[in-house]
């Protein structure tokens, strides 16, 4: 069984009381956790479509957009290649992973993390990699599967 600690319950087994954790609460109040961003895919099955001929798929039309649904961030890499990867980053868990035309790999904007288009980390922040999907394209529809 997990058990989860609130940060207060973290910061006083670090031994912060009394001045010094009101002064972490006061002087930090923006601090964020690690957590997994709410509505994220999981390792479950992943399956769905796009129609590329309504206006808000259109732009995967053109080599180098992106776009991101379903937390996947999906890139067209070629006129008949398409990448697609978890928009969560394994380098802190945070949804901030986009295609980066200019050096054809996807990337977090938080801390740097680089991933190829299959999801394999090419440094020291994405070294765990990402999840990458398979896609499949038949006329306009796209689909988005593990």
């Amino acid at each position: 069984m997990e058990n989860k600690l609130s940060r207060n319950q973290f910061l006083k087994e670090l031994g912060f009381k009394g001045a010094s954790l009101l002064a972490i609460y006061c002087g930090a109040s923006t601090l964020s956790s690690c957590t997994n961003e709410s509505n994220t895919p999981t390792g479950g099955s992943v399956d769905f479509t796009l129609d590329l001929s309504t206006s808000a798929n259109s732009g995967l039309n053109t080599v180098g957009n992106y776009l991101i649904t379903n937390r996947i961030v999906i890139a067209r890499i070629s006129e008949t290649t398409f990448a697609a990867v978890t928009q969560i980053c394994t380098h802190e868990n945070r949804a901030k992973v986009i295609y980066q035309k200019s050096s054809g790999e996807f990337y977090c904007t938080e801390h740097g993390a680089r991933y190829t288009t299959q999801g394999v980390g090419l440094n020291s922040e994405g070294k765990r990699g990402i999840t990458s999907y398979n896609t499949e394209l038949t006329g306009t529809t796209l689909r988005v599967f593990s």
